[in-house]
């Protein structure tokens, strides 16, 4: 068999995407973009989420770019990368754009 591998912009877009696989990471996101600047707080406290479960999400949108964090005491400071964002909104409109059949599918 041969040795296929996958383009730079197709295993970001794959790692943004799994990142972006699960409703709360999607709320935690809509939040942080709503934010004119970096939010200071607990988003468990703003979000129907538990503490221990922000702490995974959030663990998974920073591992894939998507948000940065630091800590600050006594809080934690998150914001939307928003370099990473670009790159992910085009990344996404890219395969939008490319990956639709340009008739009718033949599968329907």
């Amino acid at each position: 068999m041969e040795n296929k591998e996958y383009t730079v912009a197709q295993e970001q877009l794959a790692r943004f995407a799994k990142a972006m696989g699960h409703p709360a990471r999607i709320a935690i996101l809509h939040f942080l973009a709503k934010q004119d600047c970096c939010f200071f707080g607990d988003i468990h406290e703003v979000l129907p989420i538990a503490k221990a479960t922000v702490s995974q999400h959030l663990k998974e949108l920073k591992d894939s770019g998507l948000i940065q964090g630091s800590i600050e005491p006594p809080k934690v400071r998150y914001c939307i990368n928003r370099g990473n964002w670009l790159i992910a909104q085009k990344l996404f409109i890219t395969l939008f754009e490319n990956c639709c059949p340009k008739q009718d599918s033949c599968c329907g």
